[in-house]
């Protein structure tokens, strides 16, 4: 069974496709090797730290987060934000917000960050990518995200299935604006053009991480693959928005942040992300420490000086947390940037 997650915002026509799955074990498991993250098992229980009090949020019981609710289940959907308790369930459901992911719910890679389970993924569904646009146009959506695992056993790591999904959502709603958070294709030569060429309006890649953490945090990946993916993405079309996102609380060093700030600004980034690692389980890297609000608010005060047009930096930030309203204003910030040089080539 998929585990899916689908964000719609009934009222402003927003819809969200998230790589985010629950750490249980099955209600039938009968041994160990049945747990969601066997290749887990065997390492030492990590500590977990106590919350603070900024992460913790108030039981969801409005009137929004019910009508949410039904729709979820009168869909028949299962959904991340219930089933691993997230922190933001209240005020997204509030807002109609729920949310889901395509090409499978199993990864080929084993980050020690990430809940997404691992192993050896079906087939793809050559008919999601129309089911998909079928519920854009359906639902009348304004902006949506798409996301997936990693597919490593695919010959284009999943490239042209990304890509068949923002053509079908092209055809089928024209007026929707399109995201998508994609894999690193690591590997997989110039299969990244096809999800490039695709032209959504973002092109979204998390390298997640400072480069000293890759080995421990995201061992199948390379940081500078993931830098230069979304250097290629402005090569190849400079009015594509490109957006990226970092954990911290993980033992990265404020200056390392800012070097890859740089970094992604090197790279032509616009629009940066950035919110505090929650360990999922103890089989899972351990959380070094919060990050506090104040820390968070100067992130995004470096961010903006550093020349991103668009910053969203709190603890409880995550990739597609309020995508819809952040392309408006990021949008936004590129006319009023383009006004300013204007402004000064006329003086």
């Amino acid at each position: 069974m998929q585990f899916c997650r689908l964000d719609v915002n009934v009222k402003t026509g927003h819809f969200s496709i998230m790589a985010k799955l629950i750490d249980t074990v099955s209600s039938t498991a009968k041994d160990k090797s049945e747990f969601r993250h066997p290749e887990k098992r065997n390492r030492p229980d990590t500590p977990v730290l106590r919350k603070p009090d900024w992460i913790r949020v108030k039981a969801p019981v409005s009137k929004g987060y019910a009508e949410t609710r039904e729709i979820v289940k009168s869909n028949a959907l299962i959904t991340v934000c219930e089933e691993a308790s997230c922190p933001n369930i209240g005020e997204c459901w509030e807002q109609k917000h729920a949310t889901m992911m395509i090409m499978g719910d199993t990864c080929t890679r084993a980050c020690s960050f990430c809940n997404v389970k691992t192993g050896l993924p079906a087939a793809l569904d050559v008919g999601e990518p129309q089911r998909v646009a079928d519920a854009v146009a359906a639902m009348e959506l304004k902006h949506v995200v798409i996301t997936s695992v990693d597919r490593d056993d695919l010959e284009d790591g999943g490239a042209q299935h990304i890509a068949d999904t923002v053509h079908a959502i092209r055809k089928t709603s024209p007026g929707t604006t399109i995201e998508i958070l994609t894999p690193d294709f690591l590997r997989k030569g110039e299969a990244a053009n096809i999800a490039i060429d695709s032209q959504p309006d973002v092109f979204n890649h998390n390298l997640e991480t400072v480069p000293r953490l890759y080995l421990s945090i995201r061992p199948g990946a390379r940081y500078y693959h993931s830098l230069r993916l979304l250097e290629r993405v402005k090569e190849r079309d400079p009015q594509q928005f490109t957006k990226s996102g970092l954990m911290v609380g993980l033992g990265e060093s404020k200056e390392e942040i800012m070097q890859v700030m740089d970094d992604m600004r090197s790279a032509g980034v616009d629009f940066i992300t950035i919110g505090q690692y929650l360990q999922p389980t103890r089989k899972h890297a351990a959380v070094d420490r919060f990050v506090t609000p104040d820390e968070f608010k100067a992130y995004e005060t470096i961010a903006r000086s550093k020349g991103f047009l668009m910053v969203s930096a709190t603890p409880l930030t995550r990739s597609s947390y309020h995508a819809g309203d952040d392309f408006q204003q990021l949008k936004a910030a590129r006319l009023e940037k383009a006004g300013r040089m204007a402004d000064k080539k006329t003086r």
